[in-house]
C-alpha cells in the first residue's frame, strides 16, 4: 500500500463531530485537505458537564486564532472542597483572583490560565471555525473500511460509498474507525475497577461555584455546582466488569441504586433526584491503550487512541493536544502520510502516556480512595500540603 505523499487537496475522512474531530478538521483544513466528518448523532452532541481546559489547550487556541472566543465563555473559578461524609470540610482550596489579566464575574482570568467552559459554548466555537468549509453528515456512521490502491473506501450505514486518502478517527472511548480497523475494544480497553454515573440537576445542593468530594470506602459522591445547576457524580468501584446493555437506561440507573442505597447521607440525599435526570450518563471508567495509533491510511485521534478516563478531568484537553500534534507532524513531515503518523505518534505518545499514567496512579485514588485506610491518608496528604 502507497503512502505517499498526494497531491492535495486529497479527501479526509473524520469520524466524529467531537472536540477532537472538530480540531482536527480545523487544522487539516488549513493544510489544504478536502475534510469531510461523518457523526452518528442528528447534530452537535449537547449537554454534559463543562470542560476543563488547561494552558497548553489554552495556547493551541491562541494559534487556532479563538482565544478570545474560548476566553469570553470562561466560567468564574471554583472553590474545591473535600469533605467529610457530615459535610464538615478537611481542606478548602478556593480561586485566588490575584495578579490575573482579565475579569470572570468578580474574578479576573490570566490570557493563558486554566479555565472551564460549558460543553456546548466550546462546541459552537469549534463548530463556527469549519461551518461552510467542512462538510458535516450527521445521522450517520461507517459500517466498513476497504482498503483500496489509492486510499481508504467508507461505506456508510446510509447506504453511500465513498473514498478518502485518509480515515481518522476521532470518535471517542467507544470508537467505531477502532473498531473496524484495529479490532474489538476489549483488545485495547484496560479497566480502571470503577464505574460512574453523570448527570445535571436543576437545583443546587452546595454553594455556587464549587466542587466537593465526599468518599465512603469505594463509594464516592461528586458535586460540581454552578449559577443554578449542579452535576452530580458518582462512583464505585468494581472488582470485575459488570454485564450490561449499553442501551438500556434504566439498567443502568438501576447498578446506581445497587450500589449506593445501603450507602446513606450524604449519597442518599441527591441519589434519588440524579437518577430521575433525562441527562443520565454511565460508564466504566477506563483508558485505551493501543500498540500503534495508526495503521496505513487510517488514524485514530483522541480518546479512541488514549482515553485517559474522566478521572483525568481533562479528557478535552487531551482531544485537542492530541489533534494539533497530529498536525504539527504533517507539518514536520511535509505532508507525507506514513511519516506524519510516525511523527505524531512518536512526539505525543510520551505526553498521553504519561496523562494516563497520573490519572490511574494519582488522579483517581486522590478522588476516589477505596478504603478507610486511604481515604485517611489522602486526607492527611492533603493537609500536609
Amino acid at each position: 500500500m502507497s503512502t505517499e505523499p498526494m497531491q492535495q487537496p486529497a479527501r479526509v475522512l473524520i469520524s466524529g463531530a467531537s472536540f477532537a474531530g472538530m480540531t482536527t478538521a480545523i487544522w487539516l483544513r488549513r493544510l489544504g485537505y478536502e475534510v469531510t466528518i461523518v457523526e452518528q448523532a442528528p447534530g452537535l452532541r449537547r449537554g454534559g458537564t463543562p470542560v476543563d481546559l488547561r494552558r497548553d489547550a489554552m495556547e493551541i487556541f491562541d494559534r487556532l486564532g479563538i482565544l478570545s472566543a474560548v476566553r469570553a465563555k470562561a466560567l468564574p473559578p471554583r472553590t474545591t472542597v473535600i469533605a467529610h461524609l457530615d459535610g464538615t470540610p478537611v481542606v478548602s482550596a478556593a480561586p485566588d483572583p490575584s495578579d490575573e489579566s482579565i475579569v470572570v464575574d468578580q474574578y479576573e482570568i490570566h490570557r493563558f490560565d486554566d479555565v472551564e467552559v460549558h460543553r456546548d459554548d466550546l462546541l459552537d466555537i469549534l463548530h463556527a471555525e469549519i461551518e461552510g468549509a467542512v462538510e458535516i453528515v450527521f445521522g450517520d456512521s461507517i459500517t466498513t473500511l476497504t482498503e483500496t490502491d489509492n486510499g481508504i473506501r467508507a461505506a456508510f450505514r446510509s447506504g453511500a460509498d465513498r473514498e478518502f486518502a485518509m480515515v481518522l478517527g476521532c470518535d471517542g472511548n467507544h470508537s467505531t474507525v477502532r473498531r473496524l480497523w484495529f479490532g474489538p475494544e476489549s483488545d485495547y480497553s484496560h479497566f480502571l475497577h470503577h464505574y460512574t454515573s453523570v448527570t445535571v440537576v436543576p437545583d443546587m445542593f452546595i454553594e455556587p461555584w464549587t466542587s466537593r468530594i465526599q468518599n465512603a470506602p469505594g463509594r464516592t459522591l461528586l458535586l460540581n455546582s454552578y449559577a443554578g445547576t449542579t452535576d452530580v457524580v458518582f462512583l464505585f468501584r468494581s472488582e470485575d466488569e459488570i454485564a450490561y446493555d449499553h442501551h438500556d437506561l434504566e439498567a443502568q440507573k438501576q447498578i446506581i441504586r445497587n450500589a449506593f442505597n445501603d450507602a446513606g447521607k450524604p449519597f442518599s440525599d441527591v441519589l434519588e433526584q440524579a437518577l430521575s435526570a433525562d441527562n443520565f450518563y454511565f460508564d466504566k471508567l477506563s483508558q485505551n491503550r493501543l500498540p500503534a495509533w495508526s495503521a496505513g491510511r487510517v488514524a485514530l485521534v483522541g480518546d479512541a487512541a488514549y482515553c485517559p478516563s474522566p478521572a483525568a478531568g481533562m479528557g478535552g484537553s487531551v482531544a485537542i493536544l492530541g489533534a494539533t500534534a497530529l498536525y504539527d507532524a504533517f507539518v514536520t513531515a511535509d505532508g507525507d502520510m506514513a511519516a506524519a503518523f510516525a511523527e505524531y505518534e512518536r512526539s505525543f505518545r510520551p505526553t498521553a502516556e504519561r496523562i494516563q499514567s497520573e490519572t490511574e496512579e494519582f488522579g483517581l485514588p486522590m478522588i476516589a480512595p477505596d478504603t478507610e485506610e486511604e481515604i485517611a491518608a489522602r486526607n492527611a496528604q492533603l493537609l500536609a500540603m
